[in-house]
């Protein structure tokens, strides 16, 4: 049984990317959503990012997203672990407002030739990024867009990042978007991770050596 010195070396890296990288229409529509908010809260405009999480472990590569729209149905191969609904409840019965959260091995990131400031390497701990990668499937599923666990922001893809690092135990407060831009729903998932970690204390995150063995 390989040990963990003998492996590839462990890592939880966080990617910036452009909101709309690639794609027009969620650029336009992230454009003019900032500058009413921009408006509504008397600041200037930011640029806006999309995040994701890529989780190194001797098993190998993970990256770890929310995605919308979904491109097919074939969600196995691309590790999906859980869904929701996009803007509304009842739109969580039509596929095209539908998201997914992605535990994809060897997986890939859209446009991330476009990540900015990118990677931010949070933690080389074995234990941490393989507890990473058990909370995964933990993540709250609630509508896209919405509020409607009262944190004050809507819940989207960044609500997922944040709400991985906090819940690891990782120093949340300490990552920043890149210079003069902003992630809309990180709040979000910070709120209520910090919920849960006050009613459910941290567990000690598994061995992955002692879990490669039980396998």
């Amino acid at each position: 049984m390989p040990t963990l010195a003998e492996g590839p070396p462990a890592a939880v890296d966080l990617y910036w990317l452009p909101l709309g990288a690639g794609g027009w229409f969620v650029r336009l529509n992230g454009r003019i959503y900032e500058a009413i908010a921009a408006r509504r809260n008397k600041r200037v405009s930011c640029d806006l990012y999309h995040s994701a999480l890529v989780v190194t472990v001797h098993e190998g590569e993970f990256v770890i997203e929310q995605a919308w729209p979904m491109p097919d149905r074939d969600g196995v191969r691309r590790g999906v672990v859980g869904e929701g609904p996009v803007g509304t409840h009842w739109a969580g019965a039509l596929g095209v407002l539908r998201y997914e959260i992605r535990r994809w091995r060897a997986g890939i990131i859209a446009d991330i030739d476009d990540a900015v400031e990118s990677p931010q390497r949070l933690s080389v701990d074995p234990l941490v990024a393989q507890h990473v990668l058990e909370l995964v499937p933990e993540a709250p599923t609630p509508v896209w867009g919405r509020d409607e666990l009262e944190t004050g922001e809507m819940w989207n893809s960044n609500s997922l990042t944040s709400w991985l690092i906090a819940r690891s135990g990782l120093e949340v407060d300490a990552v920043r978007p890149p210079v003069g831009g902003r992630a809309p729903g990180w709040h979000a998932g910070v709120v209520v991770a910090q919920r849960q970690r006050a009613w459910f204390p941290t567990r000690k995150p598994a061995d992955p050596v002692q879990l490669e063995a039980s396998r």
